[in-house]
């Protein structure tokens, strides 16, 4: 992993704990957007053409990379309009299940239009905070995101696949954006319904790109409304015959942004997830150690067998500029201050962060 720091220049700049917010742009991926835009200059509409063209490609890559069909796949600037648009065809009497303090993206598109719902606390007790609600039988929907975005608790995978065999009507949709790029997945053998997410943090892949994955028995519970040209790939005989994931689609495709997000899933599978989900598991058994030994870690994330490589560390507005002057790059979220590490990150800066903070 050491190699690969040398493709994200901003490295040698700053201790870089901040993917949570914005993943880093790669030398290599940089290169490939200007050529891009270089052949864009030169080739004008012949060249966008044969990029629309070239976008049943990047559902097969992103399929291929969450082991999911490329027919389930529809490809959306972001996770948030995603989701709206999803919302907007699934009927307004299911009753929903969300996680307390939640992503707002994930849970206000369920909060402004009405939908009956009930909510858990996110502790470290999740899974069973969870199943003790879902014991009611009172819920269609379970909305969640597999990695809580302030303080990195990751739910259980395994949960929600047991979750799903026990309760098969039960709708769970998920937000990956936390969470994609930070282990090996099989969307096909998850418990989960609809997975969604923007490409920005972990995946690497810049801005304006994401994707929504839905399983063949899930599509039946939504009535999807939006449409356009891209629906129907600028052919009005498609009009009456749309596919699932096309009424996601209902504009052009970007072909630098979906290019980009194709870029990125070939360059971590070139390297492996397998090897970046243990960098990672690395870097959060350090952290944990590390800010455990501090007494800066909620008791919560102490009691967790899993989490994630974000923590948020008991800290105040001072101490986040502290970290700033000091080329610490994270962020303030909760009560607390963001740290989130990816496979480019290194124990020994870990470790110089923690430094820092008892000096």
């Amino acid at each position: 992993m050491q190699s690969l720091r040398k493709k994200f220049p901003v490295l040698n700049q700053c201790i870089y704990a901040n993917t949570a917010a914005t993943g880093l742009l790669s030398e290599d991926l940089m290169e490939w957007r200007q050529g891009h835009d270089l052949d864009y200059l030169i080739g004008g509409s012949d060249m966008k053409a044969k990029s629309f063209e070239h976008m049943p490609k990047v559902k097969e890559t992103v399929a291929r990379f969450f082991d999911c069909k490329p027919n389930n796949v529809a490809l959306v600037p972001n996770f948030s309009l995603g989701l709206n648009m999803l919302l907007e065809g699934l009927d307004k009497d299911q009753n929903v299940l969300l996680l307390s303090n939640d992503y707002p993206s994930l849970n206000w598109p369920f909060e402004t239009r009405n939908f009956p719902r009930d909510y858990v606390g996110i502790n470290e007790y999740l899974e069973e905070n969870i199943l003790t609600k879902i014991k009611t039988g009172k819920f269609n929907v379970l909305a969640l995101s597999l990695v809580q975005w302030i303080n990195g608790i990751q739910v259980d995978l395994e949960f929600l696949k047991q979750l799903k065999k026990d309760n098969p009507e039960l709708l769970i949709i998920a937000d990956g954006t936390q969470f994609c790029g930070i282990q090996d997945f099989s969307f096909k053998d998850s418990g989960i319904d609809v997975l969604l997410a923007s490409s920005y943090k972990w995946l690497l892949a810049g801005y304006g790109n994401g994707f929504v994955l839905v399983k063949d028995g899930a599509r039946d519970r939504f009535n999807l409304k939006t449409m356009g040209n891209g629906s129907v790939d600028r052919d009005e005989s498609k009009r009456d015959n749309v596919h699932f994931c096309k009424y996601l689609e209902p504009g052009h495709l970007d072909s630098l942004n979906f290019g980009s997000l194709q870029f990125s899933l070939e360059f971590l599978d070139n390297i492996g997830m397998q090897h970046i989900q243990a960098q990672l598991k690395k870097l959060s058994n350090t952290a944990i150690t590390v800010f455990g030994e501090l007494d800066l870690l909620d008791k919560s994330v102490l009691k967790r067998e899993v989490h994630s490589t974000i923590f948020n560390i008991k800290g105040d507005g001072q101490l986040f500029k502290k970290l700033g002057k000091e080329d610490v790059v994270c962020a303030l979220r909760g009560d607390g201050i963001r740290l989130s590490f990816h496979f480019y990150n290194t124990v020994e800066e870990i470790e110089a962060i923690a430094k820092l903070l008892t000096t």
